[in-house]
């Protein structure tokens, strides 16, 4: 996998690495290209944890999800707990049948020989059919999963058995997360500690975006690069990279305010991911510097995979594919202050297992 700068992820989750982001990566003409720096704002901490097969991840409010695959990476199940004495509980699953013909019935749990129905959940979901319990049947499901033996999925005529290995240790550390423990809304380890000991959310930062302004000249398309911008070393060596393909012409822009542009310069193109690395500039294209993307793990990087810019809501956009069908990888958001581009919304999915991206969990929320 190609390294832009910054940090890279596993090459399964293709994470957004801005080569532009390193603050001594290049040269701008009269001086070093400097990263304009935003932070993401103070709260709780988005963590994600393996537990033999399954998956638990919680935001920076300390919503949290567990996931667990079918043994034949062909399905999911899905345990949604939001935080706070009243949060609402859901159990989600997912199923991918092997004629690969999408799945828009119910889909049937049997956790020890008990069965439990789920409906099925609008969306385009193919080649996945995706379905929720009932919440009265909620805390029955979850209930079995942290202590069941045995879990099997059956939709559209096949069966595929789910693993429960490592279900009870997710949730009991979602339960830990979430200050729950020993209450009686606890997903595993229940108690008599009072409901009202379990404390709400933690609060999402506060993002505002800057004013809308005239877009006239810039835009996604018909773009060329200024003097300034192709002269920095770091561009230069994208857009050799790119060659003479197709994306070589990707060039985008947009007016910030009347003393700032925003231009992205492609980098690369792959099977079903296209690169750009960001820069800020001054009017014409003077004095480059980079862009600082946050992750909502703190990481920051210049670059984007399937990115662009909306100058309505003022956001940069990415979704970084882990591979084609798109069900696995990372969906951000930065939005333009006025100061800088603020992460303002991030979901991720680390495993490919066919999870439909709106079934990511999140791990940054913004207010």
């Amino acid at each position: 996998m190609r390294r832009f700068g910054g940090v890279c992820l596993a090459a399964m989750v293709l994470a957004a690495c801005g080569q532009a982001g390193e603050k001594a990566a290049a040269q701008a003409p009269g001086g070093a290209v400097e990263e304009e720096s935003t932070t993401p704002a103070s709260g709780a901490r988005s963590e994600t944890r393996k537990f033999r097969d399954w998956l638990a991840i919680c935001d920076n409010t300390n919503d949290c999800v567990a996931f667990g695959p079918t043994s034949e990476g062909t399905g999911w199940v899905r345990v949604g707990s939001a935080p706070g004495p009243d949060g609402a509980r859901t159990v989600s699953v997912g199923f991918w049948p092997s004629g690969g013909d999408g799945l828009t019935g119910p889909i049937t749990l049997t956790l020890d020989g008990r069965r439990h129905v789920a409906a099925a959940v609008a969306g385009d979901h193919d080649p996945v059919g995706a379905a929720e319990v009932a919440a009265a049947d909620v805390p029955a499901v979850v209930s079995g999963l942290a202590a069941g033996r045995s879990l099997t999925l059956t939709g559209g005529g096949e069966t595929v058995e789910m693993s429960l290995s490592g279900a009870s240790a997710a949730m009991l550390w979602i339960d830990e997360r979430q200050g729950r423990l020993d209450t009686p809304t606890a997903l595993v380890r229940k108690g008599t500690r009072p409901a009202s000991s379990v404390p709400g959310p933690a609060p999402a930062p506060r993002v505002v975006a800057a004013p809308p302004i005239a877009q006239t000249g810039f835009g996604d398309s018909g773009q060329t690069l200024p003097p300034a911008l192709e002269a920095v070393a770091a561009v230069k060596a994208c857009r050799a990279e790119t060659g003479d393909s197709a994306v070589s012409d990707e060039v985008m822009s947009a007016r910030l305010d009347v003393s700032t542009e925003l231009w992205a310069v492609p980098c690369f193109v792959g099977a079903y991911n296209v690169g750009h690395d960001w820069y800020l500039t001054g009017p014409g294209g003077r004095n480059p510097r980079a862009v600082s993307l946050l992750s909502a793990n703190g990481e920051s990087s210049a670059g984007t995979i399937n990115g662009g810019y909306d100058a309505e809501t003022r956001t940069i956009s990415a979704f970084s594919k882990g591979r084609g069908i798109g069900d696995c990888g990372t969906a951000s958001t930065w939005t333009w202050t006025g100061r800088g581009f603020v992460l303002s919304s991030e979901t991720a999915m680390t495993e490919c297992w066919g999870i439909p991206a709106d079934f990511w969990p999140t791990t940054w929320r913004t207010r």
